[in-house]
């Protein structure tokens, strides 16, 4: 039997505190599942550093990925009950929602702005090349690794198997939503997922939505935006994830330098000297990197020692506020630091978070959104801030906010008569 459509013999289930069950059918899905890549997102978390902020942040990529194929198979599923599916575009659609995220490193973020690497480069190279994703792939047709890889990258023909999960409300965003959300504790993420399923349309180029279903979808996009300032930017989230970057910097500098690790970071090399190949990349994990962090407490370098007791002990950076209408004297204070032996390259960081919570393309603009539609009962399409006063009051709106991060407890520790300490607690706009 054709790979494509062979069945499992029984069907197999994953419980899941999201959707309750994860159900798998299909032979590729499974096989899939099983590969030695696709397990690696078990040791991956979902949030990064977030676990330090919300304790209940441990769960991983593998979860998500399962949930995101979930979705999409309840949409296919809704789709092909009224008979607007085409069923050779079943197990494409499925298998790239399943591996949209398989090419993501350890802390993916500090990670990558570190080393340069880029997991979306990555996913497809993980289905392209010599792996095991790629050989399960290549078992439905010669091509349809290819094909999966463009879908993930956008650039697949069909834009309907494109939408359901690279858009504004697809099944990638509904799932780490409601995921994210559960496992954080917090109330924000929550929106009626099935109803958006229920007024969800396919189209040639698109999915749209019914107008009298407008208000579950006003309701994801204010969950959307709640979730990422409440969550995804937090403040002592992104306190862990400076000092995540600064320990990988630091490690990239001494070994430049030729300076000689006591546990010497050998997973890293590649990555040091910019000759990382798939294989290396695919060894890359976060229980790798925890392990480095836990041992360089002991390294005789004390700001690797320091940033690393840090990471591992949650003895995070302060930061203070900075608004449109103050500014921090930056060179004063990083004066001020080195005056007093602490080292701004590694203590002294501006950090911003910007986020856009919906907008469309606009003519003359290069980046492409695609605007969410809503289908009229004239069957005419509207975009969604024509209709909704809610969402057009954030269209368009992009929120910016800046935090300068520091190590008050560094501070303090200076002796409290110092003319040092005096000027960066003045500089810093705290009581010494």
């Amino acid at each position: 039997m054709n790979e494509r459509f062979e069945k499992l013999n029984e069907e197999k289930v994953f419980k899941d505190p999201v959707h309750r069950y994860i159900h798998v059918r299909d032979r590729l899905i499974w096989d899939l599942i099983g590969t030695s890549e696709f397990q690696r997102l078990r040791r991956i978390r979902q949030l990064g550093t977030t676990f330090l902020t919300f304790h209940g942040a441990e769960h991983s990529r593998f979860g998500h990925s399962l949930g995101v194929y979930e979705i999409a198979r309840r949409i296919i599923d809704i789709f092909r009950s009224r008979g607007d599916w085409d069923e050779s575009q079943t197990q494409l659609a499925l298998s790239a929602a399943l591996l949209h995220d398989v090419g993501h490193g350890p802390f993916s973020h500090a990670f990558e702005k570190v080393f340069g690497t880029d997991h979306e480069r990555f996913t497809q190279e993980l289905i392209l090349g010599d792996t095991e994703i790629h050989d399960v792939l290549a078992k439905v047709s010669a091509d349809f690794p290819v094909q999966v890889a463009d879908v993930i990258g956008k650039t697949y023909p069909n834009r309907l198997v494109v939408s359901l999960i690279s858009s504004q409300i697809d099944a990638d965003r509904m799932d780490y939503l409601l995921r994210d959300a559960y496992f954080t504790g917090v109330s924000y993420g929550h929106f009626d997922m099935e109803r958006i399923w229920r007024i969800m349309r396919p189209s040639e180029d698109q999915i749209v939505f019914k107008l009298s279903g407008m208000h579950a979808v006003e309701d994801y996009i204010m969950s959307r935006y709640q979730m990422y300032w409440q969550v995804y930017f937090h403040p002592v989230s992104r306190s862990a994830e400076v000092i995540l970057t600064k320990i990988l910097h630091r490690a990239k500098v001494l070994y430049e330098s030729g300076y000689s690790f006591g546990q010497t970071p050998l997973q890293l090399i590649p990555l040091f000297e910019g000759g990382m190949t798939l294989q290396d990349y695919i060894r890359l994990d976060e229980s790798v990197m925890l392990y480095y962090f836990q041992t360089w407490q002991q390294e005789r370098d004390k700001i690797l020692s320091d940033l690393c007791g840090r990471f591992m002990n949650r003895r995070l950076f302060k930061y203070v506020q900075l608004s449109k209408d103050q500014l921090i004297a930056e060179d004063a204070l990083t004066d001020a630091f080195r005056e007093a032996g602490i080292d701004p390259e590694y203590y002294l960081e501006v950090d911003s978070s910007s986020d856009c919570p919906y907008d469309f393309y606009r003519p003359g603009e290069r980046e492409e959104r695609q605007p969410i539609l809503l289908l009229m009962p004239d069957g005419s399409r509207h975009e969604l801030s024509q209709e909704s006063d809610v969402v057009a009051s954030i269209t368009g709106k992009r929120r910016t906010d800046h935090k300068l991060y520091y190590p008050k407890d560094s501070v303090l520790a200076l002796p409290e008569s110092s003319a040092v300490r005096k000027k960066i607690s003045e500089l810093l706009h705290f009581p010494t």
